[in-house]
């Protein structure tokens, strides 16, 4: 079978067949397969997700990750291999980084059953990307501990660059997401005697109101912030004073300091509200992914790895906004993430994450194994 018709072949099962995040019980199995059939050593740490191993020349150890996780997702492509999963999709690209490892993991074995693997390689594939951080719980589970990772690698399709283009920068690249919820209670009372009540509903609006002037008004212009209300409901009955009220978004910033302040903003919101309206508040917060940093120290080898894989280098001046739990890694080894454009105007391939109807033509994945390849064979990592 030719690369070109393997990586078709594995992405469209993957696309066909999409869990949801730690429900990836036929992905897992399906690698393990792989794996097993390759005759490559692995282990399932937690319940779902897989690592490979594989020893090589040197007392370097280099690991790649990929997700292997779906979203909640009707998918809306008109497409052979179209989800034969309701409400679930593989909106986000993991099918495609799955399969690029494994072409990987593929080419690696070969090199090993010759006695020339470069350096000892770490194959992760990843359960839970999208909630609960399986990368954090990969880690917590201490699986990595007995391989003294020296670098680990990771890649995401960018539907918004050109085929052909890798994207990428030093230090942050992904923001950090934290998730922010408003509870409110107020007094119920019949509408004929609302004096008696306290409306939740006034003070959800004053919520409202605050929390999206906090970018325009507390955070510096020049930093790219998001703070993101995503939904809210107030009361009970046509005829009553509302009691209840609940404010939910997220927030998005790679920038600690504007982070802080964000949250000390919102805390005064809710300490505002009791004062103004007599409506109890409270506001909690879900710390998410913190941002994912690129090691300085990896640059010159990724920079090499794509120039010699042929790919047109974008160096990002900013992040981007979005969370990516990637971002853990670097607390085992120096890491670095890039971002593979799969935009192709022609084949109408133009749709964003998270999208129903995000899709790519799978001849990216073998670039993303060729710059896998690239990075291995560098000779001695530093």
């Amino acid at each position: 079978m030719s690369e070109i018709e393997f990586v078709k072949q594995t992405r469209r099962y993957l696309h066909q067949h999409p869990e949801l995040s730690m429900q990836e019980y036929e992905t897992t199995q399906f690698i393990e397969t792989f794996l097993n059939e390759l005759n490559i050593p692995n282990e399932r740490p937690i319940e779902t997700g897989i690592i490979g191993y594989l020893e090589g020349n040197s007392n370097k150890t280099i690991a790649y990750r990929a997700d292997i996780d779906a979203l909640p997702i009707q998918e809306e492509n008109d497409i052979p291999y179209k989800s034969q999963v309701d409400h679930v999709m593989h909106a986000c690209g993991h099918d495609g980084h799955t399969t690029a490892l494994m072409l990987f993991t593929q080419r690696c074995k070969a090199l090993y059953d010759q006695n020339a693997l470069p350096h000892n390689v770490v194959f992760i594939y990843q359960p839970s990307e999208e909630t609960e951080a399986g990368a954090n719980k990969l880690i917590q589970s201490g699986v990595f501990d007995k391989y003294n990772i020296d670098q680990i690698f990771g890649v995401h399709i960018m539907p918004f660059e050109d085929v052909g283009t890798v994207s990428f920068k030093n230090d942050e690249i992904t923001a950090s997401a934290t998730e922010y919820r408003f509870y409110l209670e107020g007094l119920s009372s019949h509408v004929a005697s609302k004096e008696e009540g306290r409306a939740a509903s006034e003070a959800l609006m004053h919520v409202l109101t605050q929390v999206s002037q906090i970018q325009q008004f507390h955070l510096n212009g020049l930093n790219r912030n998001i703070v993101h209300i995503g939904q809210f409901n107030v009361g009970e009955a046509i005829n009553t004073v509302p009691q209840n009220g609940y404010l939910e978004g997220t927030i998005r910033t790679y920038d600690t300091n504007d982070l802080n302040i964000i949250k000390e903003q919102m805390q005064k919101i809710s300490q505002s509200v009791q004062l103004l309206y007599d409506v109890k508040c409270n506001v909690k917060f879900a710390e998410g992914y913190p941002p994912t940093i690129n090691d300085n120290r990896l640059y010159e080898p990724v920079k090499k790895a794509l120039i010699n894989t042929n790919l047109k280098i974008n160096e990002l001046e900013k992040p981007y906004l979005f969370g990516e739990d990637f971002s853990f890694y670097r607390t085992l080894a120096p890491s670095y993430f890039v971002f593979f454009g799969t935009k192709n105007i022609e084949k109408n391939y133009i749709y964003g994450l998270h999208t129903n109807k995000l899709n790519f033509d799978e001849e990216v994945l073998i670039r993303v194994a060729d710059y896998y390849m690239a990075l291995l064979n560098q000779g001695e990592i530093t």
